[in-house]
């Protein structure tokens, strides 16, 4: 086990080194001044001259990427154009933010999907095969950000239930786990719970059924095993697998979540790239980019790890 998880730690580390250099190409690469959304019009060229060596510009590509790099090993970010504030605490606020919207989404997709994805492997062909499938396939099909608009319409313009936008009455630095904050997260969680919901239901769908096929639930049932025996077995041998799919949902919205965070005003990672994308702000831009490719590296590393504590027989192959 233990070696398993230094090959792992292994593999990551020149992913992580391949993932800083095409966030950074990829962001310089864009069309644009960063310096553009600080300079008044009227900028002398002595004043343009001063920006562009005050925030490393004046250098080659190279030279800018190792220092990036170096000093985003060290903690250090860089500094927001457009804000003027370190990059860093910026992004830790915004990171604190969706990570809190996603796990509470990604708790609702995992707990629906695989309770619909159960259901429907069990009864295969039935009314309720088709009605979790049917769900299932809607989750995927429809456009995330669209369903939040529909819902803000209903469950806070029309039904007036609950708060439309925001992280909280006083804001997302004062966050607690009170009725008064949670109602803020409803919204955008169910929104964002959609789409991993439909994907684990269909895996989880597709794994109970092949796993119902198998020998060994032939035999559990000829020994007289009751039902939620024989489904303690096949949830237990499709766990691995229903956990990477979790996983892989979990990374892509912490990424993802750019369109739902920006239609609730959610403060998290995803609203805080929309605007610097907007302001052509290069080092909140680049340090949001490495921080959540980061975390998706991290995570797989993680739901290696638990895959082979579940599974011994992924560390042995």
């Amino acid at each position: 086990m233990f070696a398993y998880l230094i090959r792992r730690i292994a593999y990551a580390l020149p992913t992580m080194l391949g993932v800083a250099l095409v966030c950074f190409a990829l962001v310089h690469l864009a069309p644009g001044d960063p310096l553009v959304a600080v300079l008044p019009p009227d900028a002398s060229a002595q004043l343009q001259a001063q920006l562009r060596q005050l925030y490393g510009f004046d250098r080659s590509y190279p030279e800018q990427f190792f220092s990036w790099l170096w000093r985003a090993l060290h903690g250090d970010l860089g500094v927001s154009i457009a804000t003027g504030r370190a990059v860093t605490g910026e992004v830790f606020k915004a990171v604190v933010n969706t990570l809190r919207l996603a796990l509470v989404a990604t708790a609702i997709g995992f707990a629906l999907g695989s309770l619909f994805g159960f259901v429907a492997g069990y009864w295969r062909r039935s009314a309720l095969d088709r009605l979790a499938s049917t769900l299932s396939v809607l989750g995927v099909s429809v456009p995330h950000y669209w369903l939040g608009m529909v819902m803000v319409i209903v469950f806070s313009s029309q039904l007036m239930w609950l708060p439309a936008t925001g992280a909280g009455p006083g804001g997302s630095d004062e966050w607690t786990w009170d009725w008064a904050h949670v109602q803020y997260m409803l919204l955008p969680a169910l929104t964002m719970s959609v789409i991993p919901m439909g994907i684990i239901a269909r895996t989880v769908r597709a794994l109970v059924s092949e796993l119902l096929d198998q020998e060994f639930v032939v035999g559990l049932r000829a020994r007289g095993l009751a039902t939620f025996g024989i489904l303690r077995h096949v949830a237990k041998n499709a766990a691995p697998t229903a956990l990477a799919v979790m996983g892989l949902q979990l990374g892509y919205l912490l990424g993802g979540s750019i369109l739902i965070e920006t239609v609730f005003s959610w403060p998290g990672t995803g609203f805080l790239l929309n605007s610097a994308i907007f302001q052509r702000d290069l080092p909140l831009l680049q340090g949001t980019i490495l921080v959540l490719a980061m975390f998706f590296v991290l995570l797989n590393l993680l739901v290696d790890v638990l895959q082979t504590l579940l599974d011994p027989r992924i560390a042995r192959s």
